[in-house]
């Protein structure tokens, strides 16, 4: 954040913000907030804004978008951010499907999602799965305490079971020992 208070401090807020108006009155900002805690705390009263009118859907997905285009994000900020944009396109409503086989393939919310983050199907899905993760493993993994693979196979232990796997992760647990563990979780002593 220092870095980015340094820069509006010597060069102003150089991308505008995006907000939509409120109902209640007011904006409501979409886009741009570390921007705008930056100029803050910058001492900055006035900032560049485009107002558009969006649904709730179509704000999220940009939200969702901008935030995946920072440099440094998060696994977690990742898996929220694709699980937050897929729910969007769902209630979206709009069919994205229509296009005939003769044509090209048919696009469906997921493939939007990974094609648009230029990741599989497959990794877009694991990375969801990490939202299923109970907030001490996913700050885990945040922390690169736990790795990616193993934490996806930690995600399809129920909840009650997570914190029994907390302390196994750090000390060596392989991927296979989790997936292990995850198949085999009533004789591994989870759960019971």
């Amino acid at each position: 954040m220092r870095c980015s208070i340094e820069s509006v401090e010597q060069y102003g807020v150089l991308s505008p913000l995006i907000a939509r108006p409120r109902p209640e009155g007011g904006y409501e900002i979409i886009s741009g907030h570390r921007r705008q805690h930056a100029a803050q705390l910058a001492g900055l009263d006035i900032l560049p804004v485009i107002v558009r009118q969006m649904d709730d859907d179509a704000a999220v997905l940009l939200m969702v978008d901008s935030n995946l285009q920072r440099e440094n994000i998060l696994p977690s900020e990742r898996a929220f951010a694709y699980k937050m944009k897929l729910e969007a396109l769902k209630n979206q409503g709009a069919r994205s499907d229509l296009t005939s086989r003769q044509v090209g393939e048919k696009l469906w919310s997921v493939s939007q999602v990974s094609a648009d983050a230029n990741e599989s199907e497959r990794q877009v899905h694991r990375f969801i799965r990490l939202t299923n993760l109970i907030p001490e493993l996913l700050d885990m993994v945040d922390e690169k305490k736990i790795a990616f693979n193993p934490a996806v196979e930690l995600s399809y232990l129920d909840e009650s079971q997570q914190p029994l796997a907390r302390g196994s992760q750090p000390l060596g647990m392989s991927t296979g020992d989790t997936a292990f563990l995850r198949t085999h979780k009533s004789r591994a002593g989870f759960g019971t």
